[in-house]
């Protein structure tokens, strides 16, 4: 792997980081108050998973975007990038407004519009070879299970 290729991927995974950390700035808050109290279904995870779960989500994001970035010559490589970033945009608005706010509703339907660029992402990343969309494919499930 050549220098270059070495930056670019600690780039992708800082800046996915940096959008689960500025989720998390309206996630941690709402813990402990509000979320607290709401009736969740029997399969609700506990409390505790979902810092490494979601730590773990941004950086397989984040090798996603890397290997999109390696091949700024494919046919697909813009169509990639934009919907890589209006997915990880969406999903901070996501942790805004359901933490952040308290808005179940609107919190669901970001959850829902995150859904297709990721999926779509998925789909077109799966398209470059060696596999390298399956990075991009956890948060898809993820998204799924979010309202939750």
């Amino acid at each position: 792997m050549k220098i270059n290729d070495i930056l670019k991927l600690v780039a992708s995974v800082i800046l996915c980081q940096v959008a689960g950390f500025l989720g998390s700035l309206f996630t941690t808050p709402a813990i402990p108050t509000w979320y607290a109290t709401l009736k969740k279904p029997f399969f609700n995870p506990p409390n505790w998973i979902f810092s490494p779960v979601w730590i773990s989500l941004f950086i397989l994001m984040g090798i996603s975007l890397f290997f999109v970035w390696r091949r700024p010559n494919h046919p697909k490589f813009k169509m990639a990038f934009i919907f890589f970033f209006v997915q990880l945009i969406l999903n901070i608005l996501w942790s805004v407004a359901f933490f952040g706010s308290g808005h179940l509703f609107l919190g669901s339907w970001i959850s829902f519009f995150s859904g297709l660029p990721s999926c779509s992402r998925s789909s077109i990343s799966l398209k470059f070879p060696n596999l390298r969309g399956c990075s991009s494919s956890p948060i898809s499930y993820g998204l799924v299970l979010q309202p939750y």
